[in-house]
């Protein structure tokens, strides 16, 4: 089984296509539409062309080439939609019904026939019980959702159990000026599951960060292994703090399990968790932009105290630390701007001014520091340092990041030049801080792990990372956490 025929196919055939506008046969085939190769509406029951396209009466009579089939059918039909799939040579299905693993009794049975006709021909199963996937570089739009068209291309790969808050994201994504470079709806799970995601998009080579949104599985060892092994930083949020597993089992199928044995898992695995999904985001762009960072020290550079307060607090609640500055460069920051506010860490400038540059060059050049946040309101006449941060965190070899705030019209122009040379921008302090935080934790997971032994050593094709003991499991994790 390959995901490439997923995600990148020659060809896709709109199975249960209507030329019924709010069925999901119409809505998946407008969206389908705007793929730049052929797309083929399947319907043994309407003739004629919808979007420009002829109508087939089933994919064994397509007469070009087609590797995936959107599933707009009825759950009880899907095996032998997929019989036909394996007939003609398909090797990707999207199912988007439910009723399947989720419903318990007869859904299981018919989710365990719908995989025993995939295995028998090789075909990578997304869902059942899916929104399906977008992935905007190919023009590549296999979702029912509305709006997905307007998801724009980023460097983020989203996987969510759910494809509602898959969708979050993504359209969080495009607020946020981020972009995806794909995201996927992983539903029941039938046989595409985290793993096999994880490991697809750590080798794509639009994707520089991957995020995780968990409810429960039953493959948990399986699932680390993959994050331990990608060498594309990978970010997860586990729901499930308090008492869901009833609603999250009828939901996509979860065994949702005891929350801290994930975390800890993800943690001794070397995957850095959060809790809201927008720190899901902020910790993929700072991961995906920023050069990764060798330890878990913070050096701030404010041009305003109480920001300043806020994320140097937030920073070391999140997992940072915020080290003296050496000698040499608080006597270099005196030099700048003498007088200065608070010259230690976080160095505090009283406000945005000509030189503010030329401090946070000093402190990211201080051999303490592993990880630069920045903090400045935007004030038009003065700007933000661009030159000064153009090319920095590349020449220091650390994560540089940048928040603001102001008034937006004013800012916009400014930020997205940031943006640009690949300083990633933040809307509030806290934001920032946690993600500052995220790259702490992310740094001390690899500086506190060794390798992986058994005797002769284990040379996992990744990082190195210590795999320990969760709850008496050697391995770290058991199948159903």
């Amino acid at each position: 089984m390959t995901l490439g025929e997923l995600f990148d196919p020659s060809g896709v055939a709109v199975v249960g296509a209507s030329k019924t506008e709010g069925k999901i046969g119409y809505e998946a085939m407008a969206n389908a539409a705007t793929f730049d190769g052929p797309v083929y509406p399947v319907n043994p029951s309407t003739e004629g062309e919808l979007f420009g396209r002829e109508f087939v009466p089933s994919v064994t009579e397509i007469d070009g080439e087609v590797d995936l089939a959107l599933c707009c059918v009825p759950g009880p039909a899907v095996p032998d939609v997929l019989e036909e799939c394996g007939e003609a040579g398909i090797g990707a299905a999207v199912i988007y019904a439910s009723g399947f693993a989720e419903a318990g009794g007869e859904g299981e049975a018919l989710q365990e026939a719908a995989v025993e006709v995939a295995d028998a021909y090789d075909i990578s199963l997304l869902g059942p019980n899916t929104s399906g996937f977008i992935v905007p570089s190919l023009d590549l739009r296999c979702s029912f959702a509305s709006g997905a068209e307007k998801v724009p291309e980023g460097n983020i790969a989203v996987v969510a159990q759910s494809g509602g808050v898959g969708l979050v994201l993504a359209f969080q994504s495009r607020r946020q000026g981020r972009g995806v470079s794909a995201e996927v709806g992983l539903g029941n799970r039938a046989n595409v599951g985290f793993a096999e995601a994880v490991e697809y998009f750590d080798s794509d080579e639009k994707t520089d960060a991957i995020v995780l949104h968990i409810e429960g599985t039953d493959d948990g060892r399986q699932l680390l292994e993959a994050c331990r092994e990608s060498e594309t930083p990978v970010v997860a949020y586990k729901v499930g703090q308090s008492d869901v597993g009833d609603f999250a089992e009828s939901h996509t199928g979860a065994l949702t399990g005891d929350h801290e044995l994930y975390t800890a898992g993800f943690e001794q695995y070397g995957t850095p968790t959060v809790d809201a999904t927008d720190d899901l985001l902020d910790a993929a762009a700072a991961l995906g932009t920023a050069p990764e960072p060798d330890g878990p020290n913070v050096g701030v550079v404010t041009a305003q105290a109480g920001p300043g307060i806020i994320i140097t607090d937030r920073i070391q609640r999140a997992g940072g630390r915020l080290p003296e500055l050496t000698a040499e460069t608080q006597s270099r920051v005196d030099e700048i701007l003498p007088g200065i506010t608070y010259a230690d860490n976080p160095v505090d400038t009283g406000r945005p001014m000509p030189a503010f540059g030329e401090v946070v060059t000093a402190v990211a050049e201080d051999d303490r520091i592993d990880i630069v946040l920045v903090y400045e309101l935007f004030e038009e006449s003065i700007g933000f340092p661009i030159d000064a941060l153009e090319g920095l965190a590349s020449r220091v070899d650390k994560p540089v990041l940048f928040a603001t705030e102001g008034i937006e019209e004013d800012l916009s122009a400014a930020r997205s030049k940031l943006e640009a040379i690949g300083v990633p921008t933040f809307p509030t302090p806290e934001r920032a801080a946690d993600a500052a935080g995220t790259l702490a934790r992310y740094a001390r997971l690899y500086a506190e792990e060794t390798t992986v032994t058994d005797g002769g050593g284990d040379d996992n094709g990744g990082h190195d990372r210590t795999v320990t003991d969760v709850g008496g499991d050697t391995t770290g994790v058991a199948d159903d956490a």
